[in-house]
């Protein structure tokens, strides 16, 4: 009789899998927890401390690190050496292994967790188990993800050999427990207070495959480092499938309206940079102060809400061609009203990522990691430089310009005013400029720069910025300062009535 060792803390559909093994003829051996689960269920199963002669011990800690576990896994069937020493010594080959892993992920996770209560959830038997029976995939059968269970009942009641379907499960194991490695690895940087250690484990978990990437002729996928948080928590109610730069924009749009959390805000994104940030009253007013920066590039732009959309914000976004919308709730009668478009995605959902999750950019060879951008911009920091210090309407509109101007690509420069973008240059190679190309939109977009205020993601290195925007009618700027020409940018706002407020802080983003 064939055997089949099962041992998974995940127990979704391993009653139902079970089941459909004895109804091919094999018998069950099981361990603690799930052995209770098949007996509950009718089914007859050998404890694993019957097969091995040895109870489990230790809390559970040792019960399956035992010879004839991993002789009856790792015995070669093709070699009679093999075969006679199993036989030897009483061992049954092994032909089918399921196996998924104490939950260490999700303990981790959990707020104010008990590092003791993590380490025990640190699975030693299972990776064991699962990296014998996938070293010898030629004749045992190794499943570790339970979307998996009808396939391999599919492929026993085949009649034929399924190698490319062992060899394809094995190398998902060592996919598997490399993350999981990779996960424990971390959390004990983490304990350790090394938040970059000398070598580091980046695992990521295939979500979905794309048609393409950034162009049709490349090939893509999207894969998550936490199930279940980020973009991969997001609900789609409607539309086509995401695509690459979907998922890009999508980033970006988020990235926009993180720093108004608790506040009513909408961005609209393109190429994953905004062409429109607002807040408002209503998630309709904050759209259309959100529009009315850039409504030409809007076309075919990602919006992001930090607030639910109801019917009236719904209709309002419906008459302009839009590839995805992003929002806490929906109502339902904006989701009949965004519905009606097919091509439109509309997702669901709050996208915060892991505590403690890192920023990686890959380049040629390897990779950078950073700390991730603070979400939180304040004013706390802040100090006047110029003889004026800013009114109180005007240091309302810095501050909106500090937070909008932390998700432009650099180098950046944002004019705004009561809560609204009306001019954004964005990912220009010099200062100058953004500068230009910000007033250059406001007045395309019909819209006066006179009083506006004017956000930096870093300092000025020469006076001109601040002249281009004296011309243009800035009142009031804020920047990082920094630069060796400080006093330079200083007396030249003076010079112009303009008031300017350093921060302190960078907000680069390439």
């Amino acid at each position: 009789m064939p055997l089949a060792l099962l041992s998974v803390s995940d127990k979704s559909g391993v009653v139902d899998f079970a089941r459909g093994l004895v109804a091919r003829d094999f018998g069950l051996v099981s361990t603690g927890g799930t052995a209770k689960a098949l007996r509950d269920a009718g089914l007859a199963v050998r404890d694993i401390s019957e097969v091995t002669g040895f109870p489990e011990m230790l809390d559970g800690r040792v019960k399956t690190l035992h010879p004839v576990v991993h002789g009856g896994l790792l015995a070669r069937r093709d070699l009679p050496e093999h075969m006679a020493v199993i036989a030897e010594h009483g061992i049954a080959p092994i032909d089918v292994v399921v196996v998924n892993l104490y939950p260490f992920r999700e303990t981790a996770a959990k707020p104010n967790v008990a590092p003791e209560d993590v380490i025990e959830q640190i699975d030693i038997g299972g990776p064991s188990m699962l990296r014998s029976a996938a070293k010898n995939f030629a004749a045992v059968t190794v499943v570790v993800d339970p979307g998996d269970y009808s396939r391999v009942l599919d492929a026993l009641s085949a009649g034929v050999d399924q190698l490319a379907l062992r060899r394809e499960l094995a190398g998902k194991v060592y996919a598997h427990t490399a993350a999981y490695d990779s996960a424990i690895a971390a959390w004990f940087a983490q304990q350790a207070g090394d938040r970059f250690p000398p070598r580091m484990a980046l695992a990521f978990e295939r979500k979905q495959s794309l048609r393409y990437g950034e162009n049709p002729h490349q090939l893509a996928a999207f894969y998550v480092d936490a199930p279940g948080t980020g973009l991969a928590a997001l609900v789609q109610k409607g539309g086509k499938e995401l695509s690459f730069n979907n998922f890009l924009d999508l980033e970006g749009a988020m990235l926009a309206v993180d720093p108004f959390a608790g506040e009513t805000a909408c961005a609209i994104v393109k190429h994953t940079t905004p062409c429109g940030l607002a807040t408002g009253a209503t998630a309709l007013e904050a759209y259309q102060k959100a529009l009315a920066c850039d409504p030409v590039s809007a076309f075919g732009s990602v919006i992001a809400f930090t607030v639910p959309v109801d019917a009236a914000a719904a209709q309002a976004i419906s008459s302009l061609f839009v590839e995805c919308i992003v929002a806490p709730s929906f109502s339902p009668e904006a989701v009949d009203i965004l519905g009606a478009k097919k091509n439109l995605r509309v997702l669901e959902g709050r996208a915060t990522e892991r505590v403690g999750a890192l920023d990686v950019k890959r380049v040629r060879g390897g990779v950078l990691v950073q700390e991730k951008a603070p979400a939180v911009l304040d004013d706390r920091a802040w100090k006047v430089v110029t003889k004026r210090a800013p009114t109180p309407e005007e240091h309302r509109d810095l501050l909106f310009a500090w937070r909008a101007v932390a998700s432009v690509k650099s180098n950046a420069i944002v004019l705004a005013r009561d809560g609204a973008t009306i001019g954004i240059g964005a990912g220009q190679m010099s200062r100058v400029d953004a500068a230009f190309l910000a007033a250059h939109k406001a007045n395309g977009a019909g819209h006066s720069t006179a009083g506006a205020a004017l956000g930096s993601d870093a300092f000025f290195p020469f006076r001109d910025s601040i002249d281009h925007a004296a011309t243009a009618g800035v009142r009031a700027i804020v920047q990082p300062g920094g630069s060796v020409r400080d006093n330079e940018v200083i007396a030249a706002a003076d010079e112009h009535g303009i008031t300017m407020v350093f921060t302190g802080q960078r907000l680069f983003r390439h």
